[in-house]
């Protein structure tokens, strides 16, 4: 992605019907910079390039909303701490037709303080429509209908056919380190069919002498009363590190490090040390409530300032996650329990489940590799036992149940390994 001044890809993402890849990252730029980008590509058509869409921070990641449009934002500021975050809905195709057909429009602008921002955006449908009563009891907006200037043709029939969603994204109010969950109903989402011609260069010129004539000063940005309420907000009391939902999307998992009991923020910009520790957070999307069990074991130790991004995914009946502490971590979804660590020799950024079988798993590290895990069940039922005991295998913990040796994870033998030339 160098020849788009990426300096790093972060995040990549398939749709529904998996014939468009989202790919999001980084631009090359000062060590400070937060401008991103998104590029979607076809998998259909020799992984050509379908569209590019500017994202700001880059750390919003973006996300599908429907099979052919996709969700990016921008962040401008407005105040010393404050700002604004538009969160927009793209067609993942340029538009070829007309110059007048728009390929986005925004669904949301969010006020931020405390130089927080909105990050890692993700769209679930975890069945809101029997939920309704969850979002009325606190008084909160019910989402509202996002009536986009027009009803849509064709091609914008995608939106019409979706369900009632749930934008889930985190953010922050006490410090600029995201440790906050916002939650916002999206109703039925309207493209418009035209872009609406706006006054011609001249009529603008006038209008701005009448202004000057008058001495009317110059309109401010959006302030708060311009925005959109966030419907519901979870908050962890720590530095949120990776997020995923589970299969039925009735479930939000979530990394965090946690921050000292009790400790008072008195500086936003000076946030608290956070802990070595991990924990992974549950919440029932339902009814907003945070699961007891927390799953724990794995580590990482970057400070806020440079925290690393430590994805994790959900399978019917497992966790995983990365870590820090060179190893990738499965856990029992239910018995809260870890199965097993698997060995790197640097920081493991990100692991994946087989949509379609939870029996072999991914992970991804900092050491180039990306290694492919297969089950014990798995191995004995196409190589055998024996062959499956020459494996190179992961490593158990030290708490072993019975319920952790029927569900142990061993390696397959084909490792792949990647090279950044």
């Amino acid at each position: 992605m160098k020849e788009f001044s990426w300096k790093c890809t972060q995040f990549s993402q398939f749709n529904k019907s998996d014939t468009l890849l989202l790919v999001s990252g980084l631009h090359f730029g000062t060590p400070n910079s937060t401008s991103g980008e998104i590029a979607v590509f076809s998998l259909q058509d020799g992984f050509q390039l379908q569209c590019r869409v500017g994202n700001k921070p880059y750390d919003i990641f973006g996300t599908w909303y429907s099979d052919r449009h996709l969700l990016s934002g921008d962040l401008y500021w407005v105040a010393h701490l404050v700002s604004t975050t538009g969160l927009w809905i793209n067609k993942a195709s340029q538009e070829t037709s007309s110059e007048q057909t728009p390929i986005l429009n925004q669904l949301f602008r969010f006020y931020n303080t405390n130089a927080s921002s909105v990050r890692t955006v993700m769209v679930a449908c975890p069945k809101l429509s029997n939920d309704k009563h969850n979002f009325e009891k606190d008084n909160v907006k019910d989402g509202v209908e996002l009536e986009l200037n027009g009803d849509s043709d064709n091609d914008d029939d995608d939106l019409a056919r979706q369900p009632e969603k749930l934008l889930l994204f985190t953010t922050g109010s006490k410090t600029y380190t995201p440790h906050q969950i916002g939650f916002k109903r999206i109703k039925k989402v309207r493209f418009p069919k035209v872009l609406q011609a706006g006054p011609s260069v001249k009529e603008r010129i006038a209008k701005h002498k009448e202004r000057l004539s008058l001495g009317s000063q110059i309109q401010p940005g959006p302030g708060q009363q311009t925005c959109d309420d966030i419907d519901h907000v979870i908050d962890l009391e720590g530095h949120i590190i990776g997020m995923a939902l589970s299969p039925d999307q009735r479930y939000l998992y979530v990394n965090s490090r946690p921050w000292p009991k009790g400790y008072v923020i008195t500086n936003p910009l000076e946030p608290p040390t956070i802990s070595q520790d991990i924990e992974i957070h549950v919440i029932d999307l339902l009814d907003f409530s945070i699961k007891e069990q927390r799953l724990k074991s794995h580590k990482a130790y970057t400070p806020n300032h440079i925290c690393f991004f430590i994805f994790l995914d959900v399978s019917e009946e497992y966790v995983a996650s990365g870590a820090e502490d060179k190893h990738g971590y499965i856990w029992d979804r239910y018995y809260g329990t870890c199965l097993a660590k698997l060995p790197h020799s640097d920081v493991v950024n990100s692991v994946a489940f087989n949509p379609v079988d939870q029996g072999m798993l991914v992970s991804t590290s900092d050491d180039y590799e990306i290694k492919v895990w297969r089950s014990a069940s798995f191995l004995n039922r196409t190589v055998g036992h024996t062959e499956r005991s020459k494996l190179p295998y992961c490593i158990e913990p030290i708490e072993r149940s019975k319920v952790m040796y029927h569900r142990t994870f061993e390696s397959n033998c084909q490792y792949y390994l990647h090279k950044d030339h």
